[in-house]
């Protein structure tokens, strides 16, 4: 495992928390190949050690400001998400029966359903940001419209990083103002 994952994740999450203006109860979801950030090939070589650094490191800086982590599953499980059921429930998102296991979910996601309080599965969200690690294709979980962050950090490990924000859409004509707060 690459010795700067730990760090090089802890300053991707905190640029990413500032540039997409998150605040308290938003949700973040991730995407993640651990056998990416390995040096690997996605979906090749999982490691339950790699996923369970990430998730407790982005657990640890999320919560710290109240912000939901959510997890993408691999197309095993259908991309399907673990979440907290407190925000499921609050958001209205539909839980489906699945649990992820290493090789059919992946490491990440098998390391946030044992990590989080009351784990439950969703097949969509509706996040708030979205930080893809190995090009594992998130954005159908990121609201519409979705704007990339550009970070300092490039990779994590030897995985891509992509990060994207939402905004609200902008409707209206030549007469229309916007209010860019």
């Amino acid at each position: 495992m690459p010795n700067n994952i730990e760090a090089d994740l802890k300053t991707a999450c905190n640029e990413l928390i500032e540039k997409a203006g998150l605040r308290v109860g938003n949700i973040l979801v991730l995407g993640c190949s651990s056998s990416e950030v390995n040096g690997g090939e996605i979906g090749k070589q999982s490691s339950y050690e790699t996923g369970a650094l990430i998730v407790e490191t982005l657990l640890a800086e999320l919560g710290a400001r109240g912000i939901y982590l959510a997890v993408q599953g691999c197309e095993h499980i259908n991309r399907s998400i673990v979440i907290e059921k407190e925000i499921a429930e609050k958001r209205g998102f539909e839980i489906v029966m699945v649990v992820p296991k290493i090789n059919a979910g992946g490491a990440c996601a098998l390391a946030a359903y044992e990590r989080f309080k009351e784990p439950v599965m969703v097949e969509h969200i509706v996040a708030d940001a979205g930080m893809d690690i190995g090009d594992t294709s998130i954005g159908m979980h990121v609201k519409f419209v979705q704007v990339p962050v550009r970070l300092s950090v490039k990779k994590i490990g030897g995985a891509h990083l992509t990060c994207l924000k939402s905004r609200p859409k902008f409707i209206g004509g030549e007469r229309s103002s916007y209010n860019f707060d």
